[in-house]
C-alpha cells in the first residue's frame, strides 16, 4: 500500500514550540495506536527520545491533527504493528523516504533543489545518515553526538578531505560548515561563498606602510595580483585547502 503524507498549511516551523496546523499523515487503512505501542518494540529509541530535539518540541506542545509523538512523523501505526514491524513496512521512515522530514523542514527541502546539493533527492543518501531524529543531539557525528565532532559525520563519505595532515587548515577545527552548506548551494562544492571573500572572512587583511589604495595584503604579502587570477584555491596557490603534508601554507 502506498504511504502518503499531505501537508496543507504550516503555521510555524518545527524549530518553534507552538502548535502546528497540518493535515495528518495518512497510511491507507491504518489508525493511531499511541506511543506505548511503539515502545513495546522500540524501547531504546523511546527511552532516549524525550531528551532529543524532536522530543523537547513534542513535550512543549507540538502536535499534528490526528496524532502526536512517534506517529506525528511516522504516521498512524496500527498496520505496522499488526504486520510485526519491519523497516518501512506500513510506516513512514526518514531512512527510506525524506518526505517525513520535509513536511516540517521546508527550508531544507528547498535547499535540495539548488544546483549543488547532497544527492538525497536522487535517492543516493538519506537524512538519518547525518542526523539522529531520536538522539540527544540532532546532529549525528560518527562515534558521538556532540556538535564539536561534526567533521566525523562528513568524514564517513569525504575521507580524503578530512584525513589528518601535517599542516592542517585551522578552519576544520570549527567544522566543515564554516565553508560548506550542508544541504545545498548555488556555488560549486556547496561553498557558502564562491570567491576569495570566503577566505577573507578568517584571513584578515593587514595594510603595511606605503600600501596603495585598493591593494590587498594578507599577512605581510601583497595578494592583489594573485586574486585577479581567481580564487585562493584555484589560482595555483593554496590548493590543499583541507590540509597539506608538505607546506604550512596549504600548497601541494
Amino acid at each position: 500500500m502506498a504511504v502518503m503524507g499531505v501537508a496543507t498549511a504550516l503555521v510555524s516551523s518545527c524549530s518553534s514550540v507552538g502548535p502546528v496546523a497540518e493535515s495528518p499523515l495518512r497510511i491507507e487503512g491504518a489508525t493511531y495506536v499511541g506511543n506505548q505501542a511503539c515502545a513495546e518494540c522500540h524501547a531504546d529509541l523511546c527511552r532516549t527520545f524525550p531528551v532529543s530535539a524532536h522530543g523537547r518540541i513534542h513535550g512543549a506542545g507540538l502536535k499534528f491533527s490526528g496524532g502526536s509523538g512517534c506517529e506525528s512523523c511516522h504516521g498512524p501505526g496500527s498496520r505496522h504493528v499488526a504486520a510485526g514491524g519491519g523497516r518501512g513496512k506500513f510506516i513512514l521512515n526518514p531512512g527510506v523516504d525524506p518526505e517525513a522530514c520535509f513536511r516540517c523542514h521546508l527550508e531544507v527541502h528547498a535547499q535540495f533543489d539548488l544546483p549543488q546539493h547532497h544527492p538525497l533527492p536522487e535517492g543516493k543518501m538519506n537524512c538519518v545518515q547525518c542526523h539522529d531524529p531520536h538522539g540527544r543531539d540532532i546532529m549525528k557525528p560518527a562515534g558521538g553526538l556532540a556538535m564539536a565532532r561534526l567533521n566525523q559525520s562528513c568524514a564517513q563519505c569525504h575521507r580524503p578531505e578530512t584525513k589528518p595532515a601535517v599542516f592542517e587548515h585551522p578552519a576544520l577545527r570549527e567544522g566543515c560548515l564554516i565553508c560548506h552548506e550542508p544541504h545545498g548551494s548555488v556555488n560549486l562544492k556547496m561553498l557558502v561563498e564562491p570567491d576569495p571573500n570566503l577566505c577573507l572572512k578568517c584571513h584578515a587583511q593587514e595594510q603595511g606602510p606605503g600600501v596603495r589604495p585598493g591593494e590587498i595584503f594578507i599577512g605581510k604579502v601583497p595578494h592583489t595580483a594573485f586574486l585577479r587570477q581567481g580564487t585562493c584555491w584555484s589560482a595555483g596557490c593554496h590548493t590543499a585547502v583541507h590540509g597539506s603534508n608538505m607546506d604550512r601554507l596549504l600548497r601541494y
